[in-house]
């Protein structure tokens, strides 16, 4: 196992221009779980991020709160303003794992694993969140819902690492988070919903019922024109639009469809009036 182990970002940057087949690591808290499988992965060099100091901070600014490529779960957790401004910021820190995981973890290792069970990035996505991306030759800026493309695919390169992410602030009427799995704590999502609705109009993104964490365009029109809802089952034709439950060894298609429909019905009902 071979280990790239840069100073700075600068020379970070140059490392992965000059081996671009290099894996980028920072928290690693799932390198060796996908070790047994990824065995194309064993020949090849990691970069390790973990000691450039300059990427673990995070900011606040009078319009946004930057968390820097290795700001973890755990760092949020510890800081109150954090739970007055992004609540679910904080519930998901919580749920991300152990105390362990969440210590080394970072907001941008759950981004680019482009696990379709995320917990961070449902929320990071609620609050519409803009990854910046650097390379050796320059920087770029994406909003993390246009970030994926596909199942593990995403709009990085080989040659760029994420060094922040930008989380707009604003006021916020409505704000949730669900997650539901096997048990209570140190669970694989099953299904997931992160929603927002600002003056930025209405954000509901989906975990663990895609192949990428995604927001529902469908769901969002009907909740903005105050559609009316009687019954779970009033969501389903939107639901079907915007998604295409996945089946796996966690749950069927038909579970997270109709679990999805009672989570945004019993949610939601408690905000809208036109939820009834």
């Amino acid at each position: 196992m071979s280990v790239l182990l840069p100073a700075t970002l600068a020379e970070a940057l140059a490392m992965l221009a000059a081996t671009p087949n290099a894996i980028p690591v920072a928290g690693a808290t799932d390198l060796f779980v996908h070790w047994p499988q990824q065995i194309d992965a064993h020949e090849r060099p990691y970069l390790d991020l973990s000691g450039l100091e300059e990427l673990r901070p995070y900011m606040w600014s009078d319009d946004a709160l930057v968390l820097g490529a290795l700001t973890t779960y755990w760092d949020l957790r510890q800081d109150d303003r954090v739970g007055r401004e992004f609540p679910l910021l904080l519930e998901a820190a919580r749920q991300v794992g152990a105390v362990q995981i969440q210590a080394r973890g970072t907001w941008a290792g759950n981004i680019v694993n482009a696990s379709p069970a995320a917990d961070g990035v449902p929320v990071l996505m609620a609050y519409g969140a803009v990854v910046h991306l650097t390379s050796a030759a320059g920087s770029e800026d994406i909003p993390l819902a246009e970030f994926y493309l596909g199942y593990k695919k995403m709009r990085r390169r080989s040659d760029q690492l994420i060094t922040s992410i930008t989380i707009p602030r604003r006021p916020y009427a409505v704000q949730l988070f669900e997650k539901v799995g096997a048990r209570r704590a140190q669970a694989i999502t099953k299904v997931g919903v992160a929603v927002s609705h600002s003056e930025d109009g209405w954000r509901v993104v989906a975990s663990s019922m895609a192949p990428t964490v995604c927001r529902c365009p469908t769901i969002e029109r009907q909740l903005s024109a105050e559609t009316s809802f009687s019954s779970p089952d009033d969501f389903l034709p939107a639901i079907r639009s915007d998604l295409a439950p996945i089946d796996d060894v966690r749950s069927t298609a038909d579970y997270r469809e109709t679990v999805f429909a009672r989570l945004l019905y019993y949610e939601l009902r408690e905000h809208c009036g036109f939820i009834n």
